[in-house]
């Protein structure tokens, strides 16, 4: 790049620096928020990154490259969004307010376009990565799409999240030519500079996990000051220098600033710079690589040339890099002051009339920011896959099966329909056989970049690797198994090819990626993944694995449907519900919930239960009806009143439940029955659409001062206004407010202490959850009333 490319990059640079300040100060001082809380913003940590978002976004990116900018860069981002003319100029005051620039990247709730959702350090920076493994799925099974870079910017100290090394390290991850990973090393965290300099520990695990690793540290100052005759010692001597010292240096000037930095020196470092002027010392002494144009797209241009590898560069900076907080300890979250803004501002050749304008359209600057963005504009993508998912696969079950066993049938059934199979895409974290995938895998195979030969034979599991195979399997890691689930949920932007897909891990474990988890569904992924075996019922294992809080987690996180079925048809009619939702291609005016934007997540069993309850409620209420009950969340699996007329005049109390404790829940309404309290049973298959349909009613009748109604899905399999029992293999309180619901007293069983081992008989009894112990908490609920 000629200098007077490098000349209007550098003019661009110092715009984009100016217009992230102002944007966190304008939210700081000139915006009143009348509830005493600080906004802030980051101006140190978004000035370290200027030179190099500057470089990849008017002089490197194409328009199929795809971002990830570090959480507090987000100002930088959204001043070269708004300098190329995709952003509007009234966002730019209004950083971190409703309707405004979010605090970091957002897909789902940032006005201009963003890649991935940052925020929760490590995810954005492992997210590109497992992008870039989905594209290399999506090329192989529907043919090559226009060549994508993946990159990350990230901080150094994001180094210190363990998922990062997980990522890097998981066979999934390998061979990714077209990652690259930029690193601010900038040297400092939250709290403190840095002590030490990890970078040769970083540079060892990066080789050993087979990436191309590329170090930025001086720029062209520096390089040419080690070329002239002495230069090798200023050279060793900015090497060994702690890490503290050097950083100290970009708060001082003049002969303060050579004293410091002679601190310690050789003899001859202080001969070598004797005829350099105290203004000329420290310019040159803080010339780091990461500041310097044309040493970034270099780096960019070696990642470019290595094509089998990831890459991830180096880059080192200086926090608050053209600011007065240059290098100070506590410059993080620091502001400048109305007068440095002021002093910025008039250096810029700026006014209070013009601060916010764009680069003059007439000048090199501005040529450039319109070809670039002419460069960088995309073409809509299409969400919808424009299949028809079946309502049902027709599932048999003649005998008692687990829904997990069914999860597995039912995959197998969609993978042989024509239609839907080939979108289909499975994964899980080395759990893939015990979670009933091998059906799955027997069908479609295991996918890998190249054919791989199998040197053992096994007449159950075929595990044969190859491009065309439709499961990727992972590490044992959670936080990999959402994190490629979440890409490969936003496959049809990302890579231009909608998915169907589906991830299996031990429920619980799903903690163990939660953060992932919520990361995928907050950046508005669509997948569904099945936490399986769940509860105590998996007894023999003991406490260790045995989830209870795994159901509140599926209802309390937005932007996931929670479903946990007890019976095969119930489940069969759920997962192709999901996934038609995800496909857009089924008509949501087929269930009684609306059409859903989000991931699905299935609680399973390995218990066995009997079928029968099921097909007599299916025969008394036909298809029709119980499927629209079985996806809105709740129907009545036993109507009191009709299995046992007698009990026409006799107290009535209902039973609700999910999942697997629904033969205990059954045995108790018989009991029930035979001391002359009729029993309706429940089967609440969706807590979560339950929850949602009667808290559209709350919130419409707050903000209509009118009366609540009751939603069409509880009224529908809780028709009486009577005390309820709810019955969970799980922590009691997710279905406790079932009673404040329906306006009745509540007793709600569950599992509320860490499990055990021993078999189901002897943990339910240790939890209240046998049929005698529901008997007794349903006569306490009508002692309630």
């Amino acid at each position: 790049m000629n200098q007077h490319d490098l000349d209007v990059l550098d003019e661009i640079q110092r715009r984009v620096l100016w217009l992230a300040t102002r944007i966190v100060d304008a939210a700081n001082h000139d915006r009143a928020t009348g509830d005493g809380v600080k906004v802030g913003g980051h101006q140190a940590s978004s000035a370290s990154l200027v030179t190099a978002m500057t470089a990849l976004w008017f002089a490197h990116l194409d328009a199929e490259d795809r971002v990830a900018v570090k959480p507090h860069a987000s100002p930088v981002f959204h001043a070269i969004q708004y300098l190329l003319g995709n952003l509007d100029r009234s966002y730019l005051p209004r950083l971190r307010a409703r309707g405004g620039l979010q605090s970091y990247p957002s897909r789902t709730k940032d006005p201009d376009e963003v890649d991935f959702s940052t925020g929760s350090v490590g995810l954005g920076a492992a997210a590109p990565l497992f992008a870039a493994a989905t594209r290399r799925y999506v090329d192989a099974h529907f043919g090559a799409r226009p060549h994508s870079r993946f990159v990350a910017l990230i901080g150094d100290a994001e180094l210190d999240e363990g998922n990062i090394w997980e990522a890097v390290a998981d066979p999934a991850t390998t061979g990714l030519g077209n990652v690259m990973w930029l690193v601010d090393f900038n040297r400092q965290s939250l709290d403190r500079v840095v002590p030490g300099i990890r970078i040769n520990q970083w540079r060892g695990q990066f080789e050993a996990a087979g990436w191309h690793v590329v170090e930025v540290k001086y720029g062209r100052r520096l390089a040419e000051a080690y070329a002239r005759p002495g230069g090798e010692s200023l050279r060793d001597w900015i090497d060994a220098m702690p890490n503290e010292q050097y950083q100290s240096l970009f708060g001082l000037a003049g002969p303060e600033l050579r004293k410091q930095f002679l601190d310690g020196a050789p003899a001859e470092v202080g001969a070598f710079v004797q005829g350099i002027e105290d203004e000329e010392l420290g310019p040159l002494v803080t010339d780091l690589g990461g500041h310097d144009l044309e040493a970034m797209l270099d780096a960019y241009a070696q990642c470019d040339a290595v094509t089998d590898r990831p890459s991830v560069v180096f880059a080192y900076t200086v926090k608050g890099w053209g600011l007065p907080i240059a290098g100070n300890p506590r410059n993080h979250s620091a502001l400048l002051s109305t007068e440095q803004v002021d002093t910025l501002r008039a250096a810029q050749g700026l006014t209070r009339d013009t601060e916010w304008d764009r680069l003059d359209p007439a000048s090199p600057a501005g040529i450039r920011a319109g070809a670039r963005r002419e460069a960088l504009s995309r073409a809509p993508r299409e969400r919808a896959l424009g299949v028809t998912v079946p309502e049902s696969t027709g599932v048999r079950a003649a005998k008692p099966i687990s829904t997990q066993e069914v999860f597995g049938r039912v995959l197998v059934d969609l993978a042989r329909n024509r239609e839907v199979g080939r979108y289909l895409v499975t994964t899980a974290p080395d759990v893939a056989t015990s979670t009933n995938l091998a059906g799955f895998i027997n069908k479609t195979g295991v996918f890998a970049p190249t054919e791989q030969r199998s040197w053992t034979e096994d007449r159950m599991l075929r595990w044969t690797e190859s491009p065309a195979g439709q499961h990727i399997e992972l590490g044992i890691s959670e936080m990999n198994l959402f994190l490629l689930l979440g890409q490969l949920g936003l496959s049809w932007d990302l890579s231009g090819q909608p998915l169907l897909p589906v991830g299996t891990v031990y429920d619980p474990f799903v903690l163990r990626g939660l953060d992932a988890f919520l990361y995928g569904t907050y950046s508005g992924s669509r997948f569904v993944v099945a936490g399986t075996p769940s509860g105590i019922t998996l007894a023999p294992e003991g406490g260790a694995h045995q989830s209870t809080i795994t159901a509140s987690v599926g209802l309390e996180l937005p932007g996931v449907t929670f479903v946990e079925p007890a019976y095969a048809t119930s489940l069969d009619w759920l997962l192709c519900d999901a996934l038609g939702q995800i496909a857009g291609g089924s008509a949501p005016a087929a269930t009684a919930a609306p059409a859903e934007d989000g991931a699905y997540y299935f609680r399973l069993s390995t218990r066995p239960l009997e079928q029968a309850p099921f097909e007599a409620a299916r025969a008394r209420l036909g298809d029709a009806v119980l499927r629209r009950q079985v996806v809105a969340g709740a129907y009545r699996l036993v109507d009191a009143h009709q299995a046992y007329p007698h009990l026409a005049d006799a107290p009535v109390v209902q039973l609700a439940a999910s999942g697997a404790v629904l033969p205990e829940v059954l045995a108790a309404a018989a009991e029930l029955a035979e001391e002359g309290v009729a029993a309706h049973v429940v089967d609440v298959t969706s807590l979560d659409r339950l929850y949602r349909a009667w808290q559209r009613t709350l919130r419409q009748g707050v903000r209509t001062a009118t009366v609540p109604s009751v939603p069409g899905a509880l009224r529908s399999a809780f028709a009486d206004r009577v005390p309820v029992v709810t019955v969970h293999d799980a922590a009691s309180h997710a279905m406790a407010w079932l009673g404040s619901a329906l306006a009745a007293p509540a007793v709600p069983l569950g599992v509320d202490e860490f499990g055990q081992s021993g078999s189901v008989t002897e943990l339910y009894e240790l939890h209240d959850l046998l049929p005698g112990s529901i008997v007794n908490a349903a006569l306490a609920a009508i002692a309630l009333r």
